[in-house]
């Protein structure tokens, strides 16, 4: 018998054009949201599947904001950072 793993929570980094506002921090729960020196947002952080991370797609979709990237990342190497404004 094979075991399946009791989580399908993966880690994604999104990469977006253009700085997101801080008040947009709540309609992104749980990921974490940095401000890059060079003018870019990088969301980070778990998400539970492939349903949510769709749904995290088209709440960026909805800011108007570019999407740059779109990775799946191992937790260790995810490059949650607390929020920079």
């Amino acid at each position: 018998m094979i075991d399946k793993p009791t989580s399908t929570t993966q880690h994604y980094e999104i990469r977006l054009q253009g700085h997101l506002d801080a008040r947009w921090g709540d309609r992104f729960e749980g990921m974490t949201i940095t401000l890059e020196e060079n003018g870019n947002t990088l969301l980070s952080g778990p998400v539970a599947d492939q349903s949510a991370l769709h749904g995290l797609l088209k709440k960026v979709r909805d800011l108007g904001l570019p999407l740059l990237s779109v990775n799946q990342v191992p937790p260790l190497e995810s490059t949650n950072q607390p929020n920079k404004e």
